[in-house]
């Protein structure tokens, strides 16, 4: 099954204008954040939330608008109060960034544990569909891996039946060990998967950048005809083990495109040729 296209919300300067642009396309998800838009993202996502009560609604804990960093049990409530306030609903609440909040790792994992605790009460109450980790480095930093962050949910919940449902991590040409990692049966988008929860993609144009660093060469490897933008989402549409990959965009011609792209990635032994080419400099 093809990874689907959602709305990611960062950096997105008119935040309501292009919920309506993806959501008029039929996107399935929005995923957002407290402190996105300087804070106003959820406000201006709420009206258009309401008219779509069918799309699923991801946000997150960890970052005030002011951009201090907290996983603090009181905190992780306080947020998430205030974002079910604002926006009506979330079918999940990402951890964001947990690497962030301590440099030691056992530290690290106490406080993913306090703020999982706190998300599994919401979730056991009906309130959120289930939570989970929207991470920049944890992965490549080691900080924590699928199986630690599965055991913490145990834990959290006290039995098996925890709410931890969702991970989302950077995957592109950019960042894109990930994706070598599952084309080998490994890493986390495939332990992920294997333990049912949601994999998302974030930043697959590395915040815009990559059209721009792509060469006519590259895109033609990737996709013959194509270009940057199209190119970006044929290839990451083609990484095993991925369920949605969020964009940035208010333009409908470019939704449109990144949806018709990952709706036919590219061949497998075409996306390793690309990864051996970059690999190789």
């Amino acid at each position: 099954m093809n990874a689907v296209l959602g709305l990611g919300t960062y950096r997105v300067r008119a935040v309501n204008e292009a919920a309506r642009t993806a959501l008029s396309a039929g996107a399935p998800w929005i995923d957002t954040a407290p402190n996105y838009a300087h804070g106003h993202a959820h406000r201006d996502l709420a009206a258009a939330l309401a008219e779509y009560p069918g799309v699923r609604v991801a946000t997150k804990t960890g970052f005030d608008p002011q951009g201090h960093h907290s996983l603090a049990p009181e905190f992780v409530r306080s947020q998430t109060e205030q974002s079910l306030a604002v926006l009506g609903r979330a079918d999940l609440v990402f951890v964001h960034n947990p690497e962030r909040s301590s440099h030691d790792r056992q530290q690290l994992h106490q406080n993913l544990l306090a703020a999982f605790a706190v998300l599994e009460e919401f979730a056991h109450a009906g309130r959120i569909g289930g939570y989970g980790v929207a991470t920049w480095s944890g992965f490549t930093a080691q900080a924590f891996t699928v199986a630690e962050l599965t055991a913490l949910a145990r834990d959290a919940a006290g039995s098996q039946d925890h709410h931890l449902a969702g991970l989302q991590m950077p995957v592109s040409l950019v960042m894109a060990e990930p994706i070598t990692q599952a084309l080998a049966g490994a890493g986390p988008l495939v332990h992920a998967r294997d333990a049912g929860i949601t994999t998302f993609a974030s930043a697959p144009l590395h915040g815009g950048e990559l059209p721009g660093l792509m060469t006519p060469e590259l895109v033609n490897l990737i996709q013959p005809g194509s270009n940057p933008h199209a190119a970006a989402f044929h290839l990451v549409g083609a990484c095993p083990a991925l369920d949605v990959v969020l964009t940035s965009t208010s333009s409908r011609t470019h939704w449109d495109e990144a949806a018709a792209a990952l709706a036919a990635p590219i061949p497998e032994d075409r996306l390793r040729k690309v990864l051996n080419v970059l690999s190789a400099g």
